[in-house]
């Protein structure tokens, strides 16, 4: 009823107003529907904003946009790993507010540990012949591969942030040429009696290993690729063996 009200009196003033013949009584007249269309309006509006409050509720003091209970808008997100039951594994170099950390193996009983990591260095029939006839310019390739790869396993600690600085007993690195895809495949082996594994280590053998055959042969081709970087087998720890299916 209201809304047609309001339109009644805006088409009605509108039409005195329009018109030129109007005296000055209707112009009045005419003055005086506009006021009462403006207070109708008004009331109108009035109404539909006790109906939504009514509805939706009060909206929020300008007073409470800085409570502490909406603060958090303003602070940035932060990553907290989740919480992990007995049984689960999780991220040990992550601390409890997201951060990095070196794990703690102080508590840890020290025992036999050991790991076997390969990788693959393909290098094409070409450098392949070199290699395996030993005509490279920068000598035995195999050879000096062998011995980066037992000083990179040394290194690991100073390589990689997080890894502990262990003792090693043992570290192998073997080399083998593949003929049917011209290759040299490379097998790490690493052992200690520690609290920590070796895994890293063993990995890092193989890897400097294929980067020094890279470095032998780079000046013949720079189409060598280093592939396949895996750990195969892990022995000993509180997570026990492991092996990688085939």
């Amino acid at each position: 009823m209201l809304v047609r009200r309001i339109g009644l009196s805006f088409s009605r003033s509108t039409r005195f107003l329009s018109s030129s013949s109007n005296s000055r009584d209707d112009v009045a007249n005419a003055i005086a529907e506009l006021n009462k269309w403006l207070c109708d309006i008004c009331a109108y509006m009035v109404m539909i904003i006790q109906e939504m409050e009514s509805v939706f509720g009060e909206p929020p003091s300008t007073s409470n946009l800085s409570s502490p209970s909406t603060q958090f808008l303003n602070e940035e997100p932060k990553v907290l790993p989740p919480k992990l039951g007995e049984n689960e594994l999780g991220l040990t170099h992550i601390g409890s507010k997201g951060e990095a950390q070196m794990v703690d193996v102080s508590s840890k009983e020290a025992s036999k540990r050991s790991a076997i990591a390969t990788c693959k260095v393909i290098l094409g029939k070409k450098v392949f012949d070199l290699v395996a006839s030993n005509q490279m310019a920068k000598g035995d390739v195999l050879t000096v591969a062998k011995l980066g790869g037992i000083g990179g396993a040394k290194q690991t600690s100073n390589l990689i942030p997080l890894c502990h600085n262990i003792g090693l007993s043992h570290v192998r690195v073997d080399l083998t040429l593949n003929t049917k895809d011209f290759s040299v495949e490379v097998e790490g082996e690493a052992a200690s009696t520690g609290k920590t594994g070796v895994e890293m280590e063993a990995l890092t053998a193989v890897t400097v290993a294929g980067l020094t055959v890279y470095d032998m042969c780079k000046a013949v081709s720079k189409d060598i690729q280093i592939t396949d970087i895996k750990l195969m087998r892990k022995t000993g720890g509180k997570s026990g063996d492991w092996s990688r299916e085939k």
